[in-house]
């Protein structure tokens, strides 16, 4: 991918201008599409009758404009949109598209590079959403996860897509031409630092290959419109271009972009607990809050048994420590199975009475999540209050066609799908033979 932020733009710098050459009035400058933009809205939940927007790294504005219009719901106006890039004629093509559209009143743009934003600008505190397709790679996705997050309002909304290997194993071809420019992660890598970063995740969009046209059709037609060459830099431009759509042919099977919808953990949201995997000497205290957080010791008992059981995966139990080192929470995830598939079951999660309504137990919900992703799991099933689980993205397992081996309430029996590539099970839910069901 290319993005114009990549570049300090001079009217003497005749590569930057033979690249601009074949980029300027593209519809967009990295995969996407108006569909993926609005599935992405929609992950955002409620926003403000108008909220405020900051589009970094906004190029021509495509997403701009979709979000100057829609955000806002319908009927209500749409938002107003600060719209941030480094090159002007980008900027240009924005203004006299949101013009023609009817939005000049609702887009703001601001030319700046979005690694240094003006504080007259940057708004710190003040935007309800912070948006970023195509662009957050410039600064890196931690970097981004790290500095944005200062200008969004309470409650606001980080979006932005990230490219990320999606084959397990990505073939020494497509590193070659990856490693040396972008260290990608997978899904569950990049969800595992976002989370770390102090963010929920409350929803990923994998976008289709339809979106990878949507920006490399139009750029292959100039190309080829451009050749031959008419200078050195153009052939250097060329070249690059050419590699670049080789690479996506070869290998677009190995690599995609991915949204995240992520919102900063609040206080008492868990932010503040440290979690990790338990260890041997965390056993007697992981006993001590299952026992002191429940009235009776089935849950602690349940726990020595699980740990004994061959449904028992090595580094998925977790703890979250209080101040003084001390295990305040601590939360399971075992091996069961879903209509056959294996799965996993979060059962138990128990908090220290002391550090209850504190968010160590979200803290350690969390991790625990984030470590199952980043191993490859695709599913998670949880009995639980429903005003609680959802808040980690759980939904009513019968959405899928999963249901519990026993009568329950179906707003109390969720799922949570961890890899969306992976076809969702259904049938029974089989629980380790611990569980005694």
């Amino acid at each position: 991918m290319t993005d114009d932020t990549d570049f300090t733009v001079t009217t003497t710098d005749a590569d930057t201008a033979a690249f601009f050459t074949l980029h300027h009035g593209l519809p967009r400058q990295a995969p996407g599409s108006d569909a993926s933009t609005r599935r992405l809205l929609s992950l955002c939940g409620p926003l403000p009758e108008r909220p405020r927007v900051l589009d970094l790294g906004c190029g021509p504005g495509r997403s701009t404009l979709l979000l100057a219009a829609e955000a806002g719901g319908a009927g209500r106006g749409g938002a107003e949109v600060t719209a941030v890039d480094l090159h002007a004629p980008f900027l240009d093509e924005l203004r006299t598209a949101a013009a023609a559209r009817g939005l000049a009143d609702r887009v703001r743009t601001v030319e700046a590079d979005m690694n240094a934003l003006p504080a007259e600008d940057s708004g710190d505190g003040s935007f309800d959403l912070v948006w970023a397709e195509g662009s957050a790679y410039i600064v890196g996705f931690d970097t981004a996860l790290a500095r944005w997050r200062r200008l969004l309002a309470p409650g606001g909304t980080l979006v932005l897509t990230e490219c990320e290997w999606t084959a397990p194993e990505p073939s020494a071809g497509a590193r070659a031409f990856w490693d040396p420019h972008y260290a990608l992660r997978s899904t569950a890598g990049n969800i595992a630092a976002a989370q770390a970063a102090g963010y929920q995740l409350l929803g990923v969009h994998h976008l289709p290959d339809s979106d990878w046209d949507e920006y490399y059709v139009p750029l292959a037609e100039r190309a080829r419109a451009h050749e031959p060459a008419a200078s050195p830099s153009m052939a250097r431009a060329l070249a690059a271009t050419r590699e670049e759509l080789a690479v996506r042919a070869r290998h677009g099977h190995e690599y995609g972009y991915t949204g995240y919808v992520l919102r900063p953990v609040a206080a008492g949201g868990g932010g503040a607990w440290p979690a990790r995997p338990e260890t041997a000497a965390d056993i007697a205290a992981v006993r001590a809050v299952n026992l002191a957080a429940f009235e009776t010791p089935l849950e602690a008992d349940l726990v020595d048994a699980l740990r004994a059981d061959g449904s028992w995966l090595p580094g998925l139990s977790y703890v979250a420590e209080a101040a003084d080192g001390s295990v305040a929470a601590h939360a399971l995830l075992t091996r069961c199975e879903v209509g056959g598939a294996p799965a996993l079951a979060l059962a138990p999660v128990a908090v220290d009475p002391a550090y209850q309504r504190s968010g160590a137990g979200s803290s350690v919900v969390r991790a625990l999540l984030a470590a199952a992703r980043e191993r490859g799991e695709s599913l998670v099933v949880v009995l639980g209050h429903p005003s609680y689980y959802p808040r980690f993205g759980f939904v009513e397992a019968s959405r899928f066609g999963i249901r519990a081996p026993f009568e329950v309430p179906d707003e109390a029996m969720m799922a949570l799908v961890l890899d969306g590539s992976v076809p969702v099970p259904a049938g029974t839910i089989a629980y380790p033979a611990p569980f005694g069901v």
